[in-house]
């Protein structure tokens, strides 16, 4: 059994931030019904919430890098939920030129290199990481959201099939579970808890990617079963 922790930190992107889209103007923003407090509550613990919008796991380095440099990464273990992000791509340069060759925002090796560095870095310093999966996206939502006003022709070509979209971003969430486990770090596995049910676009915000408010109900009950299981309520 692990250590009990008195502070969480949690560093990612927008997932773990609780962005929705809002359905009346498209537009993102803040409405989080992940219940932290509950498990807080019931586990004694504090969690600090550093994610930030449109973070990849390089920029996530960056943060945790600086915290620990200035010692203000005050906790014991600290819970990481990238690849959302960096598996994306750059759709209106797609859209332009769908014959030419087109990279994610972190490419699998740089991808894979970092979050071992983040571990490394964390283990050395006294605090106990863990890895989540991402939650699954819609990919015909998404295609449609982040693809409004392009050549959605263009891009269907360079993609060959809109599935292709769901394909890529499930790549990243294995390679995090890959990652945690030739690392021996716990993972909590937030895309299992939507793979559960057979309507995942029920979970979905209209970006196809941000869960909605359902949705986030399976990411609380997701941390606090992994809770449940590796903490002792004090």
């Amino acid at each position: 059994m692990m250590t009990i922790p008195k502070r969480i930190a949690l560093f990612g992107d927008s997932i773990l931030k609780g962005i929705q889209i809002d359905p009346q103007n498209n537009r993102f923003h803040v409405d989080n019904h992940i219940d932290y407090e509950l498990i807080e509550k019931k586990h004694s613990l504090e969690i600090l919430n550093y994610s930030k919008f449109g973070c990849t796991v390089t920029k996530g380095y960056s943060l945790i890098k600086k915290r620990l440099s200035n010692n203000t990464l005050s906790c014991d273990t600290v819970i990481m939920d990238f690849g959302g992000n960096d598996c994306d791509y750059d759709w209106k340069a797609i859209s332009e030129a769908p014959y030419e060759e087109h990279i994610p925002k972190t490419p699998i090796d740089v991808f894979t290199d970092t979050y071992k560095k983040i571990i490394a870095e964390l283990n050395e310093n006294g605090i106990r990481p863990i890895l989540t999966t991402l939650p699954p996206l819609e990919p015909q939502k998404f295609f449609d959201f982040f693809c409004d006003g392009l050549n959605k022709e263009a891009v269907l070509n360079w993609l060959g099939s809109v599935n292709s979209i769901y394909r890529a971003q499930e790549n990243y969430s294995r390679i995090a579970e890959k990652i945690a486990a030739e690392t021996n770090t716990p993972i909590i596995d937030i895309r299992g808890a939507f793979l559960r049910h057979k309507r995942i676009d029920k979970f979905i915000c209209d970006d196809g990617t941000h869960p909605n408010t359902e949705g986030q109900k399976l990411i609380s009950a997701a941390l606090m079963e992994f809770a449940d299981k590796f903490y002792t309520k004090a």
